[in-house]
């Protein structure tokens, strides 16, 4: 069998990512049905940035999974720093049924890949955030009951990692997805454009726009991310403060009216009264609290996925 990573989201093809949320939705009804870490076998969590949804999702888990997870706190391992990446791989994977890290630049996962003997999976980068799109996808399809055909509107940073993630993920589900975001921070275009090749085979769409109004109306899901980025807290005034070129993508319930059979969705953290309303994030429309969960489920799934995949399920 070959190793399979989960890199980014089109690390997946369509029925894959399909049979990935059937796993997840089986999982979240019988948690303990999948013991793939049985043993118990360890799975090494790197964070590189700071986390919480992410670091208990993962361990809770990897738990449920039968397993225990290793938390490695990367400024405590200054991964590339104090050691290379490939030498931390090569310690890692003889100790490890998997490596789950959230980092920076998407070279550094991918250089980790290249050298582990095990499946690595990334808990979020500077260019995707794959997990969590997949929890997002899994909240759209408990909400709606279907994916293909549906439509998706993210509306804020369309440069940043969930736009990028929500544009493959959506496409590989045969979504509709408009980013509606300001000239200056559209997506990286390769990434569009393999969004849109996926996208034609598929049956959805995607489409980048500068009008909220047009990004949302219809929609069947709306989603937004915070403005400023980990990594870009030196932007932060600039990025939120008055005259914002984020401002007039906030999420606010006159926007929102647009859509109004549509669920809300956000990673978090929120930040109310910025580039979400809490009339919206605490409103009925809102799902966030099951998105925020489903990371569990997703990730669970993911994980037995990759080891079917790699041959290394005990």
């Amino acid at each position: 069998m070959t190793l399979r990573h989960f890199l980014a989201d089109d690390d997946l093809s369509p029925a894959e990512q399909e049979a990935v949320l059937d796993r997840a939705l089986a999982l979240k009804a019988d948690p303990f049905s999948d013991r793939c870490l049985a043993g118990p076998q360890v799975v090494a969590v790197l964070f590189d940035k700071p986390t919480l949804r992410t670091l208990v999702s993962f361990a809770t888990g990897i738990a449920h999974l039968g397993g225990q997870p290793l938390v490695v706190d990367g400024n405590l391992a200054q991964v590339g720093v104090r050691e290379s990446i490939a030498d931390v791989t090569r310690v890692l994977t003889r100790q490890a049924a998997a490596i789950v890290w959230r980092t920076f630049g998407q070279d550094r996962i991918v250089e980790m890949a290249r050298y582990a003997t095990v499946p690595v999976v990334n808990a979020l980068t500077d260019d995707y955030h794959p997990c969590q799109v997949l929890a997002d996808l899994l909240t759209i399809r408990e909400h709606k009951g279907t994916l293909a055909g549906r439509t998706l509107a993210y509306l804020g940073d369309g440069a940043n990692n969930m736009a990028h993630s929500y544009l493959l993920g959506g496409a590989l589900a045969g979504m509709h997805v408009r980013v509606g975001t300001p000239a200056g921070y559209q997506p990286r275009s390769d990434i569009l454009a393999r969004a849109a090749a996926i996208a034609a085979g598929t049956g959805g769409s995607v489409e980048v726009t500068d009008d909220p109004v047009a990004a949302v109306t219809g929609a069947d899901a709306v989603a937004t991310d915070t403005w400023v980025s980990m990594g870009q807290e030196a932007e932060s005034g600039a990025r939120r403060g008055g005259g914002s070129p984020f401002a007039p993508y906030a999420v606010t319930p006159d926007l929102m009216a647009s859509a109004p059979s549509a669920v809300f969705l956000h990673c978090l953290p929120a930040y109310r009264g910025s580039e979400v309303d809490a009339a919206v994030i605490d409103g009925p429309q809102s799902v966030v609290w099951d998105e925020a969960e489903n990371r569990l489920h997703a990730q669970k799934a993911v994980l037995s996925f990759l080891l079917d995949r790699s041959g290394t399920r005990p």
